[in-house]
């Protein structure tokens, strides 16, 4: 029997709130919590140059958060209270902290240098990471080559990554993120959804005889993953002729080497990875097989260079100037103890449109959570809701209702310095809106304000009188800044470990296991259920009425559809005499 560790996340039994420092936080939060931000910026000129901090090549100003020097002690000393130093250092050294899987952590160890081992069970896992990597980088040369060719020898020209979850909108993002840096010759596509409209639009633009498809599961029984992929290669005998050209069309990302083989592809084109890689931290594993292809193994090293000294930066800077640690306290300060239901991230560079996505599986599958990691009961407030999408796009949306509507949403704006050559006055029309966005959150627009633009228009008193409450803004919307000098592999792997690491810190600071993710397998058991019934012409498994009625108009469809597909009597006789 594999014995289990004992390592808790919080003392059972005992809740953070009642802690010392939660105390003293909420007791501050009485007299600052309605302190204006305009006001703290007019009694304290240096603050926004205080409130900032660098690493990594990304520059956040914090200065809009509804914080004082007194707050941020007291969120740091939170932070050593939950003892985020000793987690932290547990993480980092290949512990089992994932206490319900019984298992390390170590997308980490991913993106550390070669030489640098790591030696956790009796194996150096930095060893093993590189021996995979380098048959990856092997592959991807032979296709961005051009030596790895389709089945009649033509050079591959699109590549088709099939997966879902972290197999999908990690590789994802990075290659929309990363496209300035593709190869000229490889376009990338992507297949998560199994309701076949996905798969089947991609398949109408590519040539099947330079189509690369990669089949991203882990175990290779990921049901909507394998039937996508059946799907695809159902597709690619047809229009070949052969099961022959199979293993020139598909590669595997797993670890179910004889799956992959009944499949029809060679275990010797198959990645693997380890249980120690979550999903939605697996992009700098063979997951990550696509963006190789996309930006080679040189831009890859890159990305995994950024990431690494993002690790490296949250290891070794004090709290007081560590980034991760420090976005990540304020968003405890802003979800606790100010209210803020949501997150929005706000990227104002078109390539990083996807972020916003990634981040959702990253927060609120991994802190989407109200047991505790002794399984006890939470007592506050744990992952907000993440959303959004390219900022710019947002302005003309629901950024209304960030600056007048009753919920405090904070914002993480991101932006990027350098513009693409020949669009410079857009980047600097796009950049413009972002500052002004965040100030315009912050400051707002007092009634004496608007009375005065009102009258200077020569509005009637009365007209005024009517509008006014239209048109203020209270303000006092906290906001993150994060800046990068240019959207490069670099920037984006620094850019992915900062959230990944700040995710870390609130599990740590809640108390939970920020590593599982067991309500994702319920839905999936039932849907197994629903599935096999809505074949068959009774229900086989006990279901709530509402259940019962969507399974039974679902088959009442399907038989007025078969009906209505049958030829005539008449006609059927007809053929027959022919």
């Amino acid at each position: 029997m594999t014995s289990h560790p004992t390592l808790h996340f919080a003392p059972s039994g005992a809740s953070s709130t009642s802690s010392a420092a939660w105390q003293a936080l909420l007791a501050h939060r009485d007299g600052i919590g309605e302190c204006h931000l305009k006001q703290l910026f007019a009694a304290d000129p240096e603050r926004a140059a205080r409130m900032q901090a660098e690493a990594c090549g990304l520059f956040l100003d914090y200065s809009k958060n509804r914080v004082s020097d007194e707050t941020l002690a007291l969120l740091f000393a939170l932070a050593c209270e939950a003892r985020l130093a000793e987690r932290r250092t547990a993480m980092f050294g290949g512990e089992r902290i994932n206490l319900t899987e019984n298992r390390a952590v170590l997308h980490t160890a991913l993106r550390r240098p070669a030489d640098q081992p790591l030696i956790v069970g009796g194996r150096d896992v930095v060893a093993d990471v590189a021996a995979v990597r380098e048959r990856i980088y092997r592959f991807a040369e032979a296709v961005r080559g051009g030596n790895w060719r389709g089945h009649d020898g033509r050079a591959i020209t699109d590549v088709v990554n099939i997966g879902i979850g972290g197999s999908d909108l990690g590789p994802l993002m990075a290659c929309e993120a990363l496209k300035a840096f593709a190869h000229p010759r490889l376009r990338m596509h992507f297949v998560s959804n199994v309701d076949g409209v996905q798969i089947g639009d991609v398949l109408r633009t590519v040539d099947p005889a330079t189509t690369l498809f990669i089949v991203a599961s882990k175990t290779f029984t990921t049901q909507e993953t394998l039937t996508n992929a059946h799907a695809a290669r159902t597709w690619l005998v047809e229009h070949t002729g052969s099961e022959a050209a199979i293993p020139r069309h598909f590669v595997a990302v797993s670890t179910h080497a004889d799956a992959v083989a009944r499949f029809g592809i060679d275990p010797a084109n198959m990645f693997g990875f380890w249980d120690w890689v979550g999903g939605r931290y697996s992009l700098w594993s063979a997951i990550g097989l696509s963006i190789v292809l996309q930006i080679g193994a040189e831009g890859f090293d890159e990305l995994l260079a950024g990431a690494h000294a993002m690790d490296r930066h949250f290891i070794d800077a004090p709290f007081e100037r560590n980034l991760p640690v420090i976005m990540a306290l304020l968003g405890i300060w802003n979800v606790d103890f100010l209210g803020a239901p949501s997150q929005l991230i706000a990227p104002y560079h078109q390539r990083l449109h996807r972020l916003p996505a990634f981040l959702q599986q990253l927060d609120m599958e991994s802190n989407g959570k109200s047991v505790r990691s002794d399984g006890s009961p939470v007592d506050c407030q744990t992952s907000p809701v993440i959303w959004g999408e390219s900022g710019i796009n947002g302005q003309h949306a629901y950024f209304q209702m960030l600056h007048q509507g009753s919920q405090l949403v904070p914002v993480d704006f991101i932006g990027v310095l350098q513009a693409e050559a020949g669009l410079e006055q857009h980047h600097r029309i796009a950049f413009a809106n972002m500052v002004a966005q965040a100030e315009a959150l912050m400051s707002g627009k007092p009634a004496d304000e608007v009375e005065a633009e009102m009258r200077a228009a020569g509005l009637a008193e009365a007209q005024i009188r009517a509008l006014l409450p239209h048109r203020v803004f209270a303000g006092n919307r906290p906001s993150n800044t994060l800046l990068m000098e240019r959207l490069s592999p670099f920037a984006l792997g620094a850019l992915v470990a900062l959230y990944e690491h700040r995710t870390f810190v609130q599990g740590v600071v809640w108390g939970l296991n920020s590593f599982d993710q067991w309500g994702v397998e319920l839905g999936k058991q039932l849907a197994a259920r629903v599935l096999a019934d809505l074949a068959a012409p009774a229900d086989l498994h006990p279901h709530d009425a509402s259940t019962a009625g969507l399974i039974a108009r679902y088959r009442e469809h399907l038989a007025e559809r078969q009906d209505s597909e049958k030829p005539a009597a008449g006609h059927t006789e007809q053929n027959q005499a022919r």
